[in-house]
């Protein structure tokens, strides 16, 4: 491995099928990998928030992160995350286990490296410790996780990361595009990736320079979010419907996710149940409408497949 590797594109963040005895179903997550990699995807992002990764755990973080390297067998790059912990020096072993994984970037989740009222001095000294703890050759990532609490970087802890030469990308949780100009500025002829996480300003990111997007809703339609970076320089007429509906459709995240995710791909037969490890209430009962809400998201999102392969035959866009 090195760490002039890059991740871009589009980089789901994974969810964590569960039988309903609440084991991992090992026949479901290898028919998610299936169905992501068949999406035009850039990279995957195994074992994060998403995942479920503060209710899994340190052997079950592993072994997932094991099974989808070995799944995945080099298609796409792997990322994954797993320190949970309260202690630096927990952490210090949760990364040194994932490390073994073979996963090609091991992210860093910034809460854990600091709390939100601390500054430059104590994330570096935490993060230097954690460094020094793993592999020197372990290309790393960072990600802005908002569980337990979102910390933002500030711009100096972006640049002390930059200057390490052992980062490669920042999963952007800013929600905010002014910030996401900022810090591509800072990264500016670097091969460290910013990749915004929120859809609703998707589209301006990408055009801004966000290297792809790594949003909740690649559980949904990564297709249509790759087709939107694969394509920013063109004049297709979709655009402005397409960047839109998946602002709106993302809109959904808080009735239940990844529970919400979880009903989608039950309905197109990636997953065998619903079962969550972080949603205790049934989300049917507490959102009425769910499963409409849900189909109509999918029947949007095969209009738009039938919108852009419309496109690709006049040749006036490419897929």
């Amino acid at each position: 491995m090195t760490s002039m590797m890059e991740i871009n594109g589009v980089v789901p963040v994974m969810l964590t099928p569960f039988s309903n005895e609440n084991v991992v179903d090992e026949a479901s997550l290898d028919r998610l990998i299936e169905w992501y990699l068949a999406q035009d995807c850039g990279a995957l992002f195994a074992v994060c928030q998403s995942s479920e990764m503060q209710k899994l755990t340190l052997k079950e973080r592993v072994s997932l992160a094991k099974f989808v390297v070995k799944q995945t067998a080099g298609r796409v790059p792997v990322v994954a995350s797993g320190h949970i912990g309260a202690l630096i020096e927990d952490q210090c072993t949760e990364l040194a286990a994932m490390c073994e994984t073979g996963i090609d970037a091991l992210v860093l989740v910034t809460n854990r490296l600091a709390e939100n009222h601390e500054g430059l001095p104590v994330f570096r000294q935490n993060l230097q410790k954690i460094m020094s703890s793993i592999p020197s050759d372990m290309p790393l990532g960072l990600y802005e996780c908002p569980a337990p609490f979102r910390r933002l970087l500030s711009d100096d802890e972006l640049k002390f990361c930059l200057d390490t030469g052992r980062f490669v990308v920042l999963k952007d949780v800013s929600c905010n595009l002014e910030i996401v100009e900022r810090r591509l500025e800072i990264v500016k002829g670097s091969d460290f990736s910013i990749i915004n996480a929120n859809a609703a300003i998707a589209f301006d990111a990408m055009q801004a320079g966000s290297q792809g997007f790594a949003g909740v809703f690649t559980n949904f339609h990564p297709d249509l979010y790759a087709w939107l970076y694969k394509n920013l320089n063109s004049d297709a007429s979709l655009f402005s419907d397409l960047a839109n509906f998946l602002a709106l459709s993302a809109c959904a995240e808080p009735m239940g996710y990844p529970g919400l995710a979880k009903i989608y791909h039950q309905k197109i037969g990636t997953f065998g149940t619903t079962h969550s490890r972080v949603i205790g209430d049934d989300i049917r009962e507490k959102h009425w409408a769910i499963d409409a809400i849900v189909d109509h998201i999918h029947t949007s999102s095969e209009t738009f497949r039938r919108r852009i392969a419309e496109h690709a035959v006049d040749g006036s866009v490419t897929y």
